[in-house]
């Protein structure tokens, strides 16, 4: 009698991290082929700024706001010199806009004294301006000078991934860390804006449309109970 021969059969979802990151970005880039950042700016201290203003906010109020103070502070000279309290009251509606409104001056003022002028374009230069870290620097390296030196995180990003899988960190630069080793480096900024493309559109917070979800079949809890604190 024949020795039975018992296939086995491999599922996406349990495919290697790399393998399914690869088949995500694959799936991503065809769900949203025109994706790009949705704030809107004309120059790279405006995409500085604009990016620095949609902490905790969406880039919808940010652009809103963003035409009356480019309008009056169109440059990193001129946000330097600002009246704070002017400059306050142009970013309030984005929230926490004390704190942001010192940032931008802050920044803009090191950017005019230290930098020329002109918004450094490496990241350890960036780190140094206040109210920016990795994913505001990831942003205006990507999109103003097109160098993709990592992953942006934010709260989209964040819970897409750890949801599929890809990740188990709590800390974005963990969780970029993670995702720079699974992805190829041309893809690392378009991964991102795609994947807050789909937390908008279908993997919400409180409540993810997996059934309507074209990564559901590589997401270890599609479909699965969730807590959401």
């Amino acid at each position: 009698m024949g020795t039975k021969i018992i296939p086995v059969i491999t599922t996406r979802k349990s495919l290697s991290k790399k393998k399914r990151s690869l088949e995500i970005l694959a799936r991503l880039k065809r769900l949203y082929p025109d994706a790009t950042c949705s704030l809107n700016y004309s120059t790279p201290v405006q995409l500085l700024v604009a990016t620095i203003l949609s902490a905790q906010c969406t880039d919808e109020r940010v652009n809103k706001v963003t035409p009356a103070l480019f309008g009056k502070f169109p440059d990193a000279q001129s946000l330097a010199i600002a009246d704070l309290v002017e400059l306050e009251s142009l970013v309030r509606s984005t929230g926490f806009y004390r704190n942001k409104a010192k940032n931008i001056q802050a920044a803009c003022r090191m950017i005019v004294t230290e930098f020329n002028s002109v918004v450094p374009n490496q990241m350890e230069q960036l780190l140094k301006l206040p109210g920016v870290a990795r994913k505001t620097a990831n942003v205006v390296l990507a999109h103003a000078y097109g160098i993709n030196a990592g992953v942006t995180v934010d709260t989209h990003v964040k819970r897409l991934c750890q949801r599929l899988g890809l990740t188990e960190a709590k800390d974005p630069v963990r969780i970029e860390q993670d995702l720079m080793g699974l992805l190829p480096q041309s893809d690392w900024e378009n991964w991102s804006i795609r994947l807050i493309y789909h937390g908008r559109a279908i993997c919400k917070a409180r409540s993810p449309v997996c059934v309507a979800c074209e990564l559901a079949d590589l997401c270890p809890v599609a479909n699965k109970p969730m807590v959401v604190g």
